[in-house]
């Protein structure tokens, strides 16, 4: 094994790929923060989660197939020449990872309000339709479930398949697949892979386009990720061993992210014309008019109870206090005319 074991030293792929393994972790981390700050998946798709996860898993054991024999060379190599001969899959092992987190916290910090249906409750009477909360799942909510479970039933099926056909079939340790089962089976992942990639994106463009904010998604990380795709097609191809297959779905991931990264931009711009926050919801604003309930004057923003107290106590402390005798009218000017001033006031 020693004797056909060569490693071979490229310092451009290998700065290519330790700055890609890097650059992953770094663009992907602003879209887990801002899942947990926000508390909130909100604006993703369940689609465009499963589709990403199980590209993402095709891509990752195209990736081990194609460089098998490789991998293998690594009980007779040092931990630095092991290293830098599988940068190529600990790099998309990387992709394949961080990419599941977004799943994971996806369902992790769901809306709680979104969960279950509600149901509106006519009183019939003066009360306001009451909503109460059942337990029927929404739509989106059983959808999500059920795609999580078909997401990790799809990764536990590849994965036997694909060390059932390794451990059972040679490959030279130059990367040369021998069996015609295995080669047929790294296309399958590689083509279904670049399928789903392209697949993807789309229900994720359909979602956003539709809200119409920004929601969860996280621009940073796909100003970071749109070049780092294609970076990541260029360090692909010059590993040993690979072909189209398995650089393909990261190309397609690469257009189709850059098509989600100028509607997001777009869309910021929109909310910050109509005063919104990512998830629609107004913000707040000093320019605002005042609310229904307060007296512009010169005390500013005065509530209207108040108003009204001060106007009412004004009346009975400014009107003098005299006898009354047989001349004495029964309404005395005063009163009246700051009755019709209180009147005036409360509309009365």
């Amino acid at each position: 094994m020693s004797g056909i074991c060569q490693p071979t030293h490229d310092w451009f792929a290998d700065l290519l790929a330790t700055g890609l393994i890097v650059g992953l972790f770094i663009s992907y981390a602003p879209q887990h923060f801002r899942i947990i700050n926000k508390g909130s998946s909100e604006g993703f798709s369940p689609w465009f989660l499963l589709l990403g996860s199980t590209s993402a898993a095709s891509g990752m054991l195209n990736m081990i197939v194609m460089q098998w024999g490789v991998i293998r060379c690594c009980r007779v190599y040092s931990a630095g020449d092991c290293l830098e001969t599988i940068a190529g899959v600990l790099q998309v092992i990387s992709q394949w990872f961080l990419f599941t987190v977004i799943l994971a916290l996806y369902m992790i910090y769901y809306p709680p309000s979104l969960k279950y249906a509600t149901v509106a409750v006519d009183a019939h009477d003066s009360r306001p339709t009451q909503f109460l909360k059942t337990n029927i799942k929404t739509d989106e909510w059983r959808l999500s479930i059920i795609l999580s479970w078909v997401t990790l039933i799809h990764i536990i099926f590849i994965t036997f398949v694909t060390f059932f056909l390794l451990l059972t079939h040679p490959i030279d340790p130059s990367g040369e697949i021998r069996s015609r089962q295995l080669s047929i089976w790294a296309t399958f992942l590689g083509v279904t892979s670049g399928i789903l990639a392209a697949m993807q994106y789309a229900p994720q463009l359909a979602h956003t386009y539709r809200h119409k904010v920004v929601g969860a998604l996280s621009i940073p990380m796909m100003l970071i990720q749109t070049p780092g795709g294609f970076i990541m097609v260029l360090s692909i191809a010059l590993r040993p061993g690979t072909n189209w297959t398995s650089w393909i779905q990261f190309l397609v991931a690469a257009v189709m992210q850059a098509c989600l990264l100028v509607m997001c931009i777009f869309w910021k711009f929109r909310q910050q014309r109509l005063h919104i926050d990512d998830f629609g919801h107004p913000l707040p604003n000093a320019d605002e008019p005042p609310s229904p309930n307060m007296v512009r004057g010169p005390e500013q923003d005065v509530p209207v109870q108040e108003a009204v107290e001060d106007a009412v106590e004004g009346s009975i402390l400014e009107t003098p206090v005299t006898e009354a005798d047989e001349r004495t009218s029964l309404l005395n000017k005063s009163t009246t005319e700051k009755r019709g001033w209180w009147s005036r006031l409360v509309g009365r």
